[in-house]
């Protein structure tokens, strides 16, 4: 309990005679738990008090206790208090007890994992390189000297910064929570809208101002709820170049920098960042439609013929990191993060505080589910971006996905070109961030001039108001002015400051001390930790009598804090930042930039600031000596003072915008560059919107699936050699593996050409079968079931179906055979949980028993990314096999491989599913030996798949949207109640749900040991997702109409006519039409007739906003015909 000293005591003397309370025979008046007439304070203290109040209150409590005059009530109100207190105290040793256990357990699991990783490493090293690669490594170790290797060399950065020079380069960076915009920033509006903000805009804004970036796009939530601003309700906000760039770099159409705004989660409300997981499905596909469309928009600009697909993609906090993920394995484009804040950091300092227990915090915090989300985006970033070096090692190194110690092994092993076996560790880089200088102008540093204390910036103006009003403070304002800019946090440490400054007689003679701690009105309004702060603050000035030496201002706005830096760069004052612990100490690099030396924390960012910097001291912040010796000697040592100044103007421009964005991009340069690419004849992309012949033309002629499957074994023959490493690689699998067979020769050619699946471009709405049955029969019937109610719309539109299934394609050739279906009637069929997509082959029906499916081998090129291969294999089997050994059964064994049949997943069979350890404990593993995995519990825990990390069956849904266009938003996805433990996944987003009630509701069970709940992450309240009462036909027919926009009848193409007559009548009347009903009296029907009537009598004299016509058609996207009918008609 830390600043409650008075508690601390007082638990002290309680604990010291503890034992007495448990002895009957020795009475304690003053604490035995006793009857006082009809009141018994042990119930009311136990059953009421712990429950009803924070901890925080006590001191407020106790006074008021103390301050009774009735000394039986004072002495019965204390003594609640007192238990209070103990109970308090106990919890908290509780709850540190229960960590430390689970803390030693971790770092044993953890240690033991990295020693099977290092041992898997060094099997292929003789000794004289595993002597070499010791060497190598003691080199990057040492305790000071222990830090991630680094470009040096500030040519070799601009270097890697110029080969972007003649490129021309489209980065996506991702920020969710928060208000964000250009300009008026409002800092400070809740937690949620503060430094975060400012850093990504500024970022964006620089970063589309440097030579090679030809655009920008910073993706964030579309806010129109009514409690804020209208402009964050606007889709598009272009980012000016900063101040300084005079002109810009390209010349192009769409070049520059931009906020996109993406509508999730409710449409009209704002709401918290830990409110935002259920809906970061729905951001990742309209993120994902934006950036398809943008990359095809500026390779057309470019030139190039070529969509011009982003470098990167660069998520901010957990949140944006998960969806960054999700995004980069869509595209397969690399990641970066930054994370700002860490949950388990966090988590760690909440647990401390010993208030409330870890279901308690993950209850209000969403703190697991964030942490899994910065898990993942350790799993599939290429980079870390960090502040300092403390981020790096006392914080991330908290995570299962990254160790210092092996991520520098890995790391020389990639440098002496030596097999890392499969193990993957992201780059941590620190780059500070960046500041704008060119409107700052610092002080001379001359004397002060001007009478009665006044300061004069320059003859004729008027001083700053923020000057005015901390001047009042101050019996001598001519002194030079110790800063210190923090809110009144107990972590900021600003207590022990102004002990120093009041127990220093000669800094008092010498300086004046300015706290700018925030904006309050009343102190008890305030948090409590914030006004306890406060109220020390204010006696400790009346103790030291420090009245006309201190000043603490109410109020300033964050304009004026330039104007107060400069203030005490006037009077050659200091600034100091003596919080305990700083991640990073952004305000030590504003204060250097208005000519103002630093004292500062020698804990955390700081130190890293003085190295580059020297311009001011370091201290112990627990050290009040310490802190006042160092404004001692800056103050009163004018020379130093002058120096430091001096070092921190010259040095400080390597904290700018423009610094931080070459050494950004370099380390961009230093990313192995990945994007979608397909093994075409043509390198055209087509409009996935198109319907003309021959765009289908062309897309029949496509030839990236080059993979074949014979369920019966034979081997076509072919004449390519580069198959030799495709048998090879296929010695020993199963005998759907071994009959894949890559079509190069001209029959084969001929062959795929006359392959259906480019009908997924044609469909109207797609059908997916996500349905997680156990037993095979049960799937056949769903499945027959779902076809006959597709077939039903078939009339009225085109539909496809997608089965979608954790089983094996001969597992899923077998299912069609027991449901009487043929390949044919499924233009995809998802297998393995994600890891690979077939397609339906369209020959004749005798060479379709032989060949019906075809594989899309271009997905198994996509989801590669950190693929561990054998290698991971290896280390799953050595797991299956300390299972085993641990739950012997005399039968058979409890885990046993399953031939998976894909080069890109692992299958297990599971006897009894009660005894296999929960999915979270399998990712731990895997992690804590960098191996980068999907883990997935299938089947009702009977199967466990191990796939890439980039794949999932939404992703595969995904990716299909990436590669032939098709749309989420008509995209119908069936599922259980309950299902694999990849079922989150497949709820949210832009497409439809329908989630069969009592199906697969014994798989809930598989979800009864999870790192978080699965309320936290299921968008309940969304309209995309409904719930049908059965599952036969005419249940499912309902709950499609349900789910059916505009005529809400049976599922057809007459509801898209409906929606694009709206809109057309909503252009052209420049009103919705749904408010053409007036008082009641005119129906719907009739009222758009009216409409129709007005705009053919007064289409001559309507005056012309083609811009606002172009922007609606632009942002309700109709089809190509419509667009040009809406843009012949505003002609």
């Amino acid at each position: 309990m830390a600043g409650n000293d008075w508690i601390n005591s007082y638990l002290n003397a309680i604990l010291d005679v503890d034992p007495g309370i448990h002895d009957s025979s020795k009475q304690q008046p003053s604490l035995l738990l006793r009857e006082r007439g009809r009141f018994s304070p042990a119930r009311y203290f136990v059953e009421e008090v712990i429950t009803s109040f924070d901890e925080t209150d006590l001191h407020r409590s106790w006074a008021r206790a103390s301050s009774i005059r009735d000394s039986q009530e004072r002495n019965t109100r204390l003594e609640n208090m007192s238990w209070r207190i103990w109970n308090l105290a106990r919890k908290k040793k509780k709850i540190e007890s229960e960590e430390a256990q689970r803390s030693t357990k971790m770092r044993l699991e953890r240690r033991k994992a990295r020693l099977e990783a290092t041992a898997d490493m060094s099997e292929d090293l003789s000794e004289g390189e595993k002597a070499d690669m010791m060497s190598n490594l003691s080199a990057h170790g040492g305790s000071n000297r222990g830090r991630m290797s680094r470009v040096s060399s500030v040519d070799m950065m601009a270097n890697l910064a110029n080969q972007y020079k003649e490129n021309k380069l489209y980065i996506v960076l991702i920020s969710l929570h928060g208000l964000i915009r250009g300009e008026n920033m409002e800092l400070g509006r809740d937690s949620d809208t503060g430094g975060q903000v400012k850093y990504v805009v500024e970022l964006a804004r620089a970063l589309g101002a440097m030579p090679g970036v030809y655009r920008v796009d910073l993706l964030t939530r579309q806010v129109s709820a009514s409690d804020v601003d209208w402009t964050y309700g606007e889709p598009t906000e272009m980012l000016n170049p900063p101040s300084s760039h005079d002109s810009m770099h390209e010349c192009g159409e769409s070049s520059g920098a931009y906020i996109i705004r993406i509508p999730f989660g409710p449409k009209d409300k704002y709401i918290p960042k830990e409110h935002l997981w259920p809906h970061i499905s729905e951001f990742v596909d309209g993120a994902l439609s934006h950036i398809i469309q943008m990359s095809k928009v500026l390779g057309e600009q470019i030139g190039s013929g070529q969509p011009l697909w982003p470098v990167a993609i660069h998520g901010h906090y957990a949140d944006a990191g998960d969806s960054a993920a999700l995004l980069s394995g869509a595209l397969n484009v690399p990641m970066l993060l930054t994370g700002h804040s860490l949950g388990r950091d966090k988590l760690e300092q909440i647990l401390k505080q010993g208030r409330q227990s870890r279901e308690e915090i993950n209850a209000t915090y969403r703190i697991m589910r964030r942490i899994e989300a910065e898990e993942i985006s350790l799993d599939a970033s290429e980079v870390i971006i960090t502040s300092t070096k403390q981020e790096i090692e006392e914080q991330w190194q908290l995570y299962d996905g990254f160790d210092p110690a092996l991520e520098r092994k890995l790391r020389a092993r990639i440098k002496r070109n030596v097999s890392c076996f499969g193990r993957f560790m992201p780059r941590m880089v620190v780059i500070p961030p960046g500041m704008e200088f060119h409107n700052i102008t610092s002080q001379d540093g001359e004397d002060l001039e001007g009478d009665g204390g006044e300061i004069e910036e320059n003859a004729g103006t008027p001083d700053p108001p923020v000057w005015i009003e901390i001047m009042r403070f101050f019996t001598n304002p001519r002194k030079p002015m110790i800063l210190a800019l923090a809110r009144p946090d107990p972590k900021k440490n600003l207590i022990n400051l102004v002990k120093a400054f009041g127990e220093c007689r000669q800094l008092r003679e010498l300086a004046n001390l300015t706290l700018i701690m925030g904006n309050r009105d009343a102190i008890d309004d305030m948090s409590s930790t914030n006004s306890s702060v406060l109220l020390s603050i204010f006696k400790l000035i009346d103790k030291y009598d420090l009245y006309g030496q201190v000043a603490y201002p109410k109020h300033h706005k964050q304009s004026e804090v330039p104007d107060i830096y400069r203030l005490a760069a006037k009077t050659k004052g200091v600034f100091i930042n003596p919080a305990f612990i700083e991640p990073f100490g952004l305000t030590l690099i504003e204060a250097a930039a208005h000519g103002l030396p630093m004292v500062a924390t020698k804990n955390g960012g700081p130190v890293d600031i003085h190295r580059v910097l020297d311009n001011g001291l370091l201290v112990d912040p627990h050290n009040q000596q310490s802190i006042a010796d160092a404004l001692l000697k800056l103050v009163a040592e004018k020379q130093l003072w002058a120096r430091c100044r001096e070092n921190g103007l010259k040095n400080i421009h390597l904290y700018s915008w423009p610094e931080h964005c070459k050494t950004y991009l370099a380390r961009i340069a230093c990313c192995k560059q990945r994007h979608p690419q397909w093994q075409r004849k043509d390198d055209e992309y087509t409009d996935s919107d198109s319907d003309s012949p021959g765009e289908s033309l062309r897309d029949i002629q496509d030839i990236s699936l080059n993979l074949k499957i014979s369920l019966d074994g034979d081997r076509d023959e072919v004449s390519d050699k580069g198959l030799d490493s495709i048998r090879e690689a296929t010695d020993g699998k199963s005998q759907v593996e071994n009959s894949a067979l890559a079509l190069s020769s001209k029959d084969s050619m001929e062959k795929a050409e006359q392959s259906a699946f480019p009908t997924l471009r044609k469909r109207n709405f797609i059908f997916v079968i996500s349905v997680d049955y156990d037993l095979l029969e049960d799937l056949a019937n769903f499945t027959k079931t779902i076809t006959e109610a597709g077939r039903m719309e078939r009339s009225s539109c085109s539909i496809g179906f997608i089965l979608s299934t954790s089983l094996t394609i001969s597992e899923i050739n077998s299912l069609l055979k027991l449901g009487g279906l043929s390949p044919r009637d499924f233009d995809a069929f998802i297998c393995n949980s994600g890891s690979e997509i077939y397609y339906s082959s369209s020959g004749s029906e005798e060479n379709l028993s032989d060949h019906p499916f075809i594989v899309d081998s271009d997905y198994q090129l996509h989801i590669d990314y950190r693929w561990g291969g054998d290698h991971l294999r290896k280390t799953l089997v050595r797991w299956v096999a300390s299972i085993n050994e641990k739950k012997k059964d005399t039968d058979r064994q409890t885990i046993t491989e399953h031939d998976s049949g894909s080069t890109h997943g692992y299958a297990f069979e599971v006897r009894k599913p009660e005894l296999l350890p929960p999915v979270k404990e399998i990712r731990k593993l895997m992690r804590n030996q960098a191996l980068r995995c999907h883990a997935i519990h299938c089947q009702n825990g009977t199967r466990l798949n191990v796939i890439p990390v980039t794949a999932s069956r939404m992703q595969a849904l995904r990716y299909l949207q990436v590669r032939w266009g098709i749309k989420l938003s008509n995209v119908v996805i069936f599922v259980g109640e309950y299902g694999d433990t990849d079922y989150e996944g497949l709820l949210g987003g832009t497409h439809k749900t329908v989630v069969l009630k009592g199906v697969c509701s014994d798989a809930s069970k598989i979800y009864s040991n999870r790192s978080y709940p699965l309320d936290h992450v299921l968008p309940v309240d969304s309209p995309n997702i409904i719930q049908s009462e059965g599952h036969n036909r005419h249940d499912i027919s309902e709950s499609l109409k349900k789910l059916e926009y505009g005529m809400a009848t049976e599922l057809s193409l007459k509801g898209d006519l409906y929606s694009y007559g709206i809109l057309l009548l909503e252009m052209l009347n420049r009103k919705s039409p749904t408010k053409c009903t007036r008082g009641g009296s005119a129906s719907f029907q009739n009222g758009l007739q009216d409409q129709h009537n007005n705009l053919l009598e007064g289409s001559s004299s309507r005056p012309c906003n083609r811009a606002h016509d172009q922007y609606i058609i632009k942002r309700r996207r109709p089809t190509a015909p419509t667009q040009g009918f809406a843009l012949a008609l505003m002609k």
